[in-house]
């Protein structure tokens, strides 16, 4: 058994009332023994998840579960406190009329997909090429990065004649997406920004490069007529909900999708699997949880690279 095993197994096991029950139990000293295992088995833990490529921030948090203020950062990469919830299981449960499709999107033939059907919405929250020579967020968790041209070069305009197209963006890309709205035959239609909250409902605030963020934003692009069925004034423009995991965007936005456009057909491009939703399409090199698809395996160990990756600064 390892430290971390013998050190955070005991304060896991049975029910969340039983566990209350036992530490109610212990006396102040005993109590504050188990608290510092149980920190020392969470710090291992995350040696651990470092030493396999999973980057995890364990830096205190201020008083009032805030972010410490001096954790290194960047424009662009969210830094995620470890969390139990992190851990939950039903967080990776496949949804059973979910429809993943496991590609590199890049070298992936869209021409069967696009023959097949054509999309009311699409979402997609591009792995963007950060403009550093340490990619902090590509490198720790292998998440490759695409250049501005293979993003510009995929075939939306082809997955849907009319609808909407939400892209998440960061500061440096907001241009650029307007102008790709423009290239692709969109106008833009409106803007979702998250607010994101600690558990304690406090925002939750990381690095920028002039500014501390403690938001995304969403662009919402529209192209042709109304797709079927489409709602007017749905939902909000302004979304307050709880950080997750690292890059994983709020549920609220399916929901509010889905409002908009009931019964809709819906596409995710770079997608992962805790983007898995019923009646989805969702396509990105990560949907299975379990590895690259097998092209890009091949590709790695052929040439030490993933066809259209990049990592650090340049287009």
């Amino acid at each position: 058994m390892s430290a971390t095993d013998a050190a955070v197994g005991p304060l896991l096991e049975g029910t969340d009332a039983a566990a209350e029950k036992r530490w109610a139990a212990l006396a102040e000293e005993d109590l504050d023994r188990e608290i510092k295992a149980f920190r020392s088995g969470v710090v291992d833990l995350n040696a651990q998840l470092q030493g396999l490529g999973v980057a995890v921030s364990l830096d205190d948090r201020e008083p009032d579960g805030e972010a410490a203020s001096d954790l290194p950062g960047q424009e662009g990469v969210d830094y995620t406190l470890g969390s139990v919830d992190d851990l939950d299981p039903s967080e990776w449960q496949v949804p059973p009329h979910c429809i993943p499709i496991h590609a590199n999107v890049t070298t992936y033939d869209w021409r069967p997909l696009i023959a097949s059907t054509q999309f009311d919405v699409i979402m997609m929250d591009p792995p963007w090429q950060l403009a550093t020579a340490n990619p902090t967020r590509g490198v720790a968790l292998g998440y490759s990065q695409l250049t501005d041209s293979d993003i510009v070069n995929l075939p939306v305009p082809q997955l849907q004649t009319d609808g909407f197209l939400f892209v998440w963006v960061i500061n440096a890309k907001y241009k650029f997406t307007l102008d790709l709205f423009d290239r692709w035959g969109y106008t833009m239609a409106d803007e979702i920004v998250w607010v994101k909250m600690t558990v304690n409902r406090r925002m939750a605030k990381s690095h920028g490069y002039y500014l501390q963020h403690a938001k995304e934003v969403c662009l919402v692009g529209k192209k042709g007529h109304d797709p079927p069925g489409m709602q007017r004034s749905v939902g909000s423009d302004v979304i307050y909900a709880e950080r997750r995991g690292q890059s994983q965007k709020p549920e609220e936005i399916y929901q509010l999708i889905e409002e908009l456009v009931p019964g809709g057909k819906y596409l995710e491009i770079f997608g992962r699997k805790n983007n898995l939703h019923n009646f989805w399409v969702t396509i990105g090199n990560e949907v299975t949880g379990m590895g690259l698809p097998v092209g890009d395996e091949a590709a790695v160990k052929d040439g030490l690279r993933i066809p259209g990756a990049v990592y650090g600064a340049g287009r």
